[in-house]
């Protein structure tokens, strides 16, 4: 214990050190409040910009407060999930080719904690991040849209925060198995791309890793079964505790790769 919290430590301090605490909340904050404000004031801005046909009017959809939350989570999935895996998918790996990770080896270590410490900063950084952008997306949905149930949000909120953390497992436990490189390759075809299948032919499945941030949002409207919210949930909790295992093993069977 007293190991893990030792590099548990370390890890924060890296990631204030490089401002990943600063900068991805940031990010999922812009990425938050962009769609609310954009919807609302588009009128305006197409006016601005001008250089309009004479005669064209745009009918802006009536959007309601859920239909601002889903584009948000949309944009969280398409760029936020990119964001986080560049950030992290060099944990193990860039460590291991600068020579780095030889200050850690050189003594008797505890591969669990190493790989737990990683894994539980990343996830600290993407929790944070996923909150803040869900709290900018919230305020201006409400400001300007309306509310919803508060409870069924913060299941929301939760349920992405689940999805998150076994994407930053992932991405550690790539990062572990292998060079930057192919990791992010692998991770990026496991996650984006994977999303990007799901949504193309998912209709074929109800129980999917990656339909579980759809399913939050469709909490708020209750119009999801919970019976497959509940196995896909499941399933990502069991995905999220091999990956770890996964990464853990790699990392030790990795070590010897160390330049010194």
């Amino acid at each position: 214990m007293q190991q893990f919290n030792a590099l548990l430590l370390k890890e924060w301090r890296d990631s204030w050190r490089s401002f990943k605490l600063i900068w991805i909340p940031l990010v999922f904050l812009l990425l938050g409040v962009s769609d609310p404000l954009m919807n609302y004031f588009m009128d305006d801005i197409l006016q601005a910009v001008g250089n309009m046909p004479e005669g064209f009017e745009m009918i802006m959809p009536e959007l309601k407060p859920v239909d601002l939350l889903a584009a948000s989570t949309g944009q969280f999935q398409l760029i936020g999930i990119i964001v986080l895996i560049a950030a992290y998918i060099g944990t193990f790996s860039r460590e291991r080719q600068n020579g780095t990770a030889t200050l850690l080896y050189v003594r008797p270590i505890s591969f669990r904690a190493l790989f737990l410490s990683k894994w539980v900063v990343a996830s600290i950084v993407a929790v944070i991040s996923a909150v803040a952008g869900y709290a900018g997306s919230m305020y201006y949905t409400a400001l300007l849209y309306g509310t919803v149930d508060w409870l069924k949000f913060f299941a929301m909120v939760g349920t992405y925060c689940v999805w998150l953390i076994f994407v930053m497992a992932l991405t550690i436990a790539m990062s572990a198995a292998f060079q930057t490189a192919v990791a992010a390759t692998i991770t990026i075809v496991l996650i984006p791309f994977g999303l990007l299948i799901d949504q193309l032919i998912g209709s074929f499945w109800e129980v999917s890793p990656w339909k579980l941030a759809n399913y939050g949002v469709a909490l708020v409207t209750d119009s999801v079964l919970m019976k497959h919210y509940w196995w896909t949930f499941g399933f990502v909790v069991v995905l999220m505790v091999a990956s770890m295992m996964f990464g853990i093993v790699m990392s030790k069977h990795n070590s010897s790769k160390v330049k010194i």
